[in-house]
C-alpha cells in the first residue's frame, strides 16, 4: 500500500537524518489498521483469504 511504502521510505530516511521515531511508529500502525481492515471488508463482502506465497528463487 501507500503507506506501507511511505514507512519503507521513512525508515530509509531515518538511517541518514533524523526522523522522529513516532512518525514512523504512526506509518506502521497506520498500515497494519489498513492491512486489517481490508481483510475484515473482504470476509464481510464474502470474499476468502488470499494467502501470499513466497517462491524461492533458485540461485
Amino acid at each position: 500500500t501507500v503507506v506501507r511504502r511511505a514507512e519503507r521510505e521513512a525508515v530509509a530516511l531515518a538511517r541518514v537524518e533524523d526522523v522522529r521515531p513516532e512518525a514512523i511508529r504512526y506509518l506502521n500502525r497506520l498500515s497494519d489498521l489498513l492491512f486489517v481492515l481490508a481483510r475484515v471488508l473482504a470476509r464481510a463482502d464474502g470474499h476468502g483469504e488470499v494467502l501470499w506465497k513466497h517462491e524461492r528463487r533458485r540461485v
